[in-house]
């Protein structure tokens, strides 16, 4: 939903009884204005029927990764084998996590499956994220182990040069815990996940998923791709970058023909619709019903941290998608968000908001 939507849409969940009158006077807008969001909500099923009859069950469903990042920026080229003066940062991370916390600063209502330890980075996952406003309810707890963290190593121009990952704890991920998930799962609006998971547990997933929500993925790496290839046709979208997406179709990419060839394998494989990061060359998709386009964004001068980028695309792509955008719009919107993601040193953009995304599409759409 949009900010003005949002706003009107907690203030119904406060006083499900309110006039368009009494709406438009809190808010300093025309009844007819207030009536035109009302209609948006309700077409969005956000609002259902007469009287404002609030519908809470809205909701998308993160299933995957849940750390904390740990950023080290180097403050010149970095020397290999030595101690390298820099600047390091904390923060709430995971591929699914961080997408949850896009998208609630976007204004969808969210939850959250993911698996932690009992440690301080557990705690520290779960205060960051309940300061997003993702509901973590149903975060699996294993006694005695640590959290998931992932380190990175980022150069003095602002791009990763090297990164560690430990997600034993969401390898653990118990399958029958997941089967417990059922109602919850099967009633998203849509599931997002990573391949974090395990292989049992993504197919487990999907076997949940079948006939209900559409699932979406980011491949997130080569390594993982692999291990997402042999399911690819039971997602409905997915974004790999060139290097991901010649592992999920199984063939090298040397130039635009063999680029969209390989997205034609994938998409015979049963795959809805896909997004391709192609990186200062913007972004290409292609889907089931044979819409291809390429859009890019100026390019962005000044990059700090590029960690949170493909979560922040996922993300907006999801928010346009659910909003029923056109596909260029749902692409400007995806290529604003990672823009915005790389400009901050944190994983997520703090300010991460439509009203970030529509100023920076001002700024940078071509």
């Amino acid at each position: 939903m949009t900010e003005r939507e949002s706003e009107i849409f907690h203030i119904i969940q406060q006083n499900p009884a309110i006039s368009q009158n009494e709406l438009a006077a809190k808010l300093n807008l025309a009844r007819s204005s207030v009536a035109v969001h009302i209609a948006n909500l309700q077409k969005k099923g956000y609002i259902l029927g007469k009287g404002y009859i609030v519908n809470e069950s809205a909701y998308v469903l993160g299933v995957g990764a849940a750390n904390v990042d740990i950023h080290g920026r180097s403050k010149k080229s970095i020397v290999m084998h030595d101690s390298n003066p820099g600047h390091m940062n904390t923060s709430a991370g995971g591929v699914t996590r961080n997408v949850c916390e896009n998208l609630s600063r976007l204004g969808v209502s969210v939850k959250l499956i993911s698996a932690v330890g009992t440690d301080v980075y557990a705690d520290q996952i779960r205060r960051e994220c309940q300061s997003a406003g993702i509901d973590i309810s149903n975060l699996y707890v294993a006694d005695g182990q640590a959290s998931s963290t992932y380190m990175s190593m980022i150069d003095a121009d602002g791009d990763m040069f090297v990164a560690l990952s430990d997600m034993t704890v969401l390898q653990g991920l118990p399958l029958s815990y997941l089967s417990s998930k059922q109602s919850l799962i099967r009633g998203a609006q849509l599931v997002t996940c990573d391949p974090s998971l395990s292989e049992e547990a993504i197919c487990r997933l999907l076997d949940i998923c079948e006939g209900g929500p559409d699932v979406y993925a980011d491949p997130v790496s080569t390594a993982y791709a692999r291990k997402l290839a042999p399911y690819v046709g039971k997602f409905h979208t997915i974004k790999p970058n060139r290097m991901e997406l010649e592992i999920l179709a199984g063939q090298e990419i040397k130039d635009e023909l063999s680029l969209y060839n390989a997205c034609e394998v994938v998409l015979n494989k049963g795959l809805h619709r896909i997004f391709v990061s192609l990186g200062t060359e913007g972004c290409l998709y292609m889907d089931q019903e044979g819409r291809m386009l390429r859009r890019k964004l100026k390019p962005c001068e000044h990059m700090v941290n590029a960690t949170g980028a493909g979560d922040a695309f996922t993300a907006a792509m999801i928010y346009a998608t659910l909003e029923q955008l056109p596909i260029e719009s749902v692409m400007d919107y995806a290529m604003a968000a990672g823009i915005a993601a790389i400009g901050h040193e944190r994983t997520i953009n703090p300010q991460m908001s439509i009203s970030l995304l529509e100023s920076i599409l001002k700024e940078y759409k071509q």
